[in-house]
């Protein structure tokens, strides 16, 4: 007997879903989309309505084929990719793939926000069809993005340097990072001064307070000769306590976790990276083996719902009263509003199942998944917690024409804390009940403290996220991807867990800032991602709002300049060329740093590398003379450095390129000819090899550790051979055994 054939998108979530239905379906995985736009060309028509040129993935075609086989055997098909606009858009495209082999049987769109075994059954009780506004609104985000890359990035190539590239919203946000750069570069640190000192009466605990207004006006103190004056003018007058306020404050717990603030939490508290977040959310979502019972731990993790169905909020409520007691149940069932621009496609993230407690299920998770699933279980169970009491206390005492101020926090119900701890506020200072508005206080000698402003944070993954998600740029299920993005091309660096732009990434920004800075500005960004929503809700048609973002980047294009640009990218400097001897040494950048070339390129190739010294001069890396002359020209050889370490080279080159790696000293053991030599990978790890590669392919990750041959003498590395009877060691020059 035929089964229904459902496509997912992961052979996890394959898994988990098959086993729900106890095998009475058949459940595939396309492994996410199985065609997408040409690599090696635009691939979109402009022509006609900005119509894609999509080609089939030639990775997947195993995956095809043995989809086109089990829906040869299938009653019905069923679609089951995420429900957003990707997992949409890979629907569409499975069946515009697959439409011949599925062109006489029902084709169903169902979708889940978790999965168990209720969500599967009930999505397959109640299937739906594709949402083709959803895949306008994929198609047009995809056709944008294409553009940016294949008619800005060559000019990047151009003007800057090969490899480079710019992205519709990974350009922006390398924008807020390169301008809170320039304002803490440009920040002037402004002085300051504090009075503090300590109150006391009797055999009462003293608090400290600190000067707050200074003859009716807030204190404002600029240098330490005013701090002097006004200590002057106070010292022994006596100390009265003016006000005292006392109130409870009460305190709501957050709201279950969307993208970003899952994100920033994971960062803040779990010193997760987004991308690393994300990747253990889809393994909890999609299903973990739980002693047999493999299931999702999770909903979906790209949302920007507030959102909770009410059976889990019953859920939740029904284990707060079992396992912190009836009182810790907030009066009735909290709910939050959504953003005006939230999709509402999904609930919040949740676990799917509040009685799976962290403790019940540690001993299935990996590490990494234990933290996320508890912060995720933690914060979805406070928000149906009663609210944390906080009591605050204020007290002003008067000096003189002085006032000084102390307060402090304390709680006075712990509520919802009690799950969720995470909730931090200042505790300030300590004040007795016993201290009473108009007591007389005695106080400690006045302490007078220089301080400076400080200029702005730089962004940290969180801080970034945050801020993109409140300028309305990007999605939940982009974040991660800018951070990464950004990250891999080198346009940022990290220190002390902050971005920092490099050289690269400011020089980038520099030139899409002035010639594009009307599309890669943060109101157009979030303008043009509220247009995307509004394709989705069927409000504009897609490729009419691809038109006006097509027109306006081809006239922006046209208006530059590349021999200009590319002259002013470049910085000059007073060194004169030592080769030819005509031209001048300008700064270019490369592909990961900058360097040195004569201004008269390409009649002269010079080139060098050189770092900056402590006050930004330029100093030239002078390589080493050997006494060592070059074997083809006579030329003295030269110690260099190189991308994979160093090396020798002719000081003749360019015109004699010889060159050759630096050996040990010892014979390669695989040849016997050539010399064993250290060199570096791409990512600067050491590894040893045969100086004759590639023709002898011998390489070893651990430092050689020779020995001497007692018949020869030859120094050489072993290799272990097998005999009958044991192992023995071949010298290669001489090949003399030892066993």
């Amino acid at each position: 007997m035929s089964k229904g054939l459902i496509i997912v998108e992961s052979p996890a979530k394959a898994s988990t879903i098959s086993k729900f239905l106890d095998h009475k379906f058949d459940v595939k995985a396309s492994m996410g989309h199985i065609r997408d736009l040409p690599t090696k060309e635009m691939g979109i028509n402009v022509e006609k309505d900005f119509t894609p040129k999509y080609i089939t993935d030639p990775k997947k075609k195993k995956i095809i084929d043995e989809l086109k086989t089990a829906m040869d055997k299938a009653s019905a098909i069923y679609l089951a990719s995420d429900h957003d606009r990707e997992g949409e858009a890979i629907a569409w495209h499975l069946q515009q793939v697959l439409k011949k082999e599925i062109a006489d049987k029902p084709v169903h769109r169902i979708v889940f926000n978790e999965i168990t075994r209720t969500a599967i059954q009930a999505s397959i009780s109640h299937p739906g069809a594709i949402d083709m506004q959803k895949v306008d609104a994929q198609q047009a985000r995809r056709v944008l993005d294409r553009f940016v890359g294949y008619m800005i990035s060559p000019l990047l190539w151009k003007i800057i340097s090969k490899e480079l590239s710019a992205g519709r919203v990974q350009s922006v946000a390398l924008r807020l990072i390169c301008e809170r750069e320039a304002e803490i570069r440009s920040f002037v640190p402004k002085e300051f001064w504090r009075v503090e000192t300590s109150f006391y009466k009797g055999k009462l605990p003293a608090f400290k307070g600190t000067l707050d207004r200074w003859k009716d006006k807030k204190a404002e103190i600029e240098n330490q000769e005013q701090a002097s004056k006004i200590i002057e003018a106070i010292n022994g007058k006596d100390a009265r306590l003016l006000d005292r306020t006392d109130k409870v404050r009460s305190v709501e717990p957050y709201p279950a976790f969307i993208t970003s603030t899952l994100q920033q939490d994971a960062s803040r508290l779990l010193n997760l990276p987004a991308s690393k977040t994300m990747q253990v959310a889809q393994e909890l979502y999609e299903g973990v083996d739980l002693g047999g019972e493999r299931t999702g731990l999770i909903t979906y993790m790209r949302t920007d719902s507030l959102r909770i169905a009410e059976e889990a909020n019953l859920s939740c409520r029904k284990l707060i009263e079992e396992r912190f007691g009836k009182e810790y149940v907030h009066k009735s069932v909290r709910l939050y509003k959504n953003k005006n621009n939230a999709q509402d496609a999904h609930e919040a993230i949740r676990p799917t199942d509040s009685f799976k407690t962290p403790e019940v299920v540690s001993q299935y998770l990996s590490k990494d998944q234990l933290k996320l699933y508890t912060l995720i279980w933690q914060r979805f169970i406070a928000t149906q917690m009663k609210p944390l009491k906080l009591k605050q206390t204020e007290v002003k005492v008067g000096i003189g024409e002085a006032v000084f101020v102390s307060s402090g926090n304390e709680v006075a119900d712990d509520g919802f804390l009690k799950a969720w701890n995470h909730y931090s506020f200042p505790a300030g200072e300590k004040i007795a009940d016993a201290y009473k508005a108009e007591d007389a206080l005695l106080y400690e000698p006045f302490i007078p403290s220089q301080h400076f402003t400080t200029p702005p944070s730089r962004f940290t993954e969180a801080s970034l996220i945050k801020e993109l998600e409140a300028k309305g740029i990007g999605r939940p299920s982009t974040y991660a991807a800018i951070i990464t993005t950004i990250r891999t091309r080198k346009y940022v660096a990290m220190e002390k867990k902050a971005f920092v732009p490099t050289g690269l990434g400011i020089q980038v920004n520099r030139f899409l800032v002035e010639r594009f800075d009307t599309i890669f500005n943060v109101k157009f960004t979030a303008e043009m991602e509220t247009n995307l929503d509004e394709v989705e809700y069927g409000k504009v048609v897609w490729h009419k709002l691809v038109r006006q973002y097509y027109d306006q980047l081809v006239k922006l294009i046209g208006l530059v300049d590349v021999k200009q640009e590319k002259k002013g990218m470049q910085e000059e400097t007073d060194l004169v060329c030592e080769v030819c001897k005509q031209g001048m040494m300008v700064i270019k950048w490369g592909k990961k740093k900058q360097y040195l070339s004569c201004n008269r390129y390409p009649e002269c190739k010079n080139i060098k590398s050189f770092s900056r010294g402590s006050n930004g001069e330029i100093v030239i890396e002078v390589p080493e003379e050997l006494e060592e002359k070059c074997p083809q020209c006579e030329s003295p050889l030269l110690l260099r450095k190189g991308r994979f370490g160093e090396f020798i080279a002719c000081s003749n080159y360019p015109k004699c390129k010889y060159s050759r790696s630096i050996g040990l000293g010892v014979t390669c053991p695989e040849c016997g000819k050539g010399d064993v030599v250290k060199r570096s990978s791409k990512k600067g790890k050491p590894f040893y090899s045969c100086s004759t590669y590639p023709e002898c392919k011998w390489i070893s990750n651990d430092k050689p550790v020779p020995i001497a041959c007692s018949e020869c003498g030859n120094p050489f590395l072993y290799e272990k051979y097998s005999k009958a009877n044991g192992d023995y060691k071949l010298c290669p020059k001489c090949k003399k055994e030892f066993f």
